[in-house]
């Protein structure tokens, strides 16, 4: 965290406000009040939220304030498809081409979860767990591939977090990790493929189900308001 901008830093309190539901969507957040709660001017928090903005977390608008974004089922669902292809693609190359210290790394993010998972803020363990994910198309040693992969995960990033606590079993969650590391140090490129889908594969329905509850609720509210 040390080395990150003003901007970064203010844009990493704005997703995880986001993640946690303290700017919900369809929030406006004014530019100047937001600066002045966090403490800063404006020119960060303008940068922060054209950070946040990239990742599809926040919607810009002409000549008003930008909102907290409130996805679109078929588009997050599109995305999905990409990011499981990336990941799948990814574990296949890592497994050609990671280094011995590239598997020790992600070995140790996988330890890590496992002796956290149930006392660590989940969404503490929701970001390990997207290291856990960024370190494997890192160690696929393709750049462009680490790029597409780093920027569809974080278009997904509020969706995958939502869908995640929604199914927050430790048991499954480190028998799918493990599965992918073992499938990793064994080079195997069919049984990561294998471990990753089973990992993955029920991750669109799973945020679909999410975004449409949202959607739901949030046409419930305007409903009651209307009454």
């Amino acid at each position: 965290m040390s080395d990150q901008t003003l901007p970064e830093k203010i844009a990493n309190q704005l997703r995880r406000d986001i993640l946690r539901g303290r700017l919900a969507p369809g929030d406006s957040l004014k530019e100047r009040d937001k600066a002045a709660d966090l403490g800063v001017s404006r020119t960060p928090m303008r940068e922060a939220i054209r950070i946040v903005a990239r990742e599809g977390l926040i919607t810009l608008r002409p000549a008003r304030s930008p909102i907290v974004a409130m996805p679109d089922v078929k588009a997050v669902t599109d995305d999905v498809e990409v990011l499981l292809s990336v990941e799948k693609l990814s574990g296949k190359l890592a497994c050609e081409r990671a280094t011995d210290a590239d598997i020790e790394g992600i070995a140790v993010i996988t330890q890590h979860m496992d002796n956290n998972f149930t006392t660590m803020d989940p969404l503490d363990m929701f970001e390990i767990d997207m290291s856990f994910h960024s370190a494997i198309a890192k160690a696929s040693h393709n750049e462009p591939l680490a790029e597409i992969h780093s920027r569809f995960l974080a278009r997904l990033w509020r969706a995958r977090f939502l869908a995640a606590i929604k199914r927050r079993n430790r048991t499954k969650v480190i028998a799918h990790h493990t599965a992918i590391l073992a499938a990793l140090r064994a080079r195997d490129a069919v049984a990561i493929d294998a471990a990753i889908g089973t990992h993955l594969d029920q991750l669109s329905k799973d945020i679909a189900d999410v975004i449409r509850r949202e959607h739901q609720d949030l046409q419930d509210k305007a409903d009651q308001q209307a009454d």
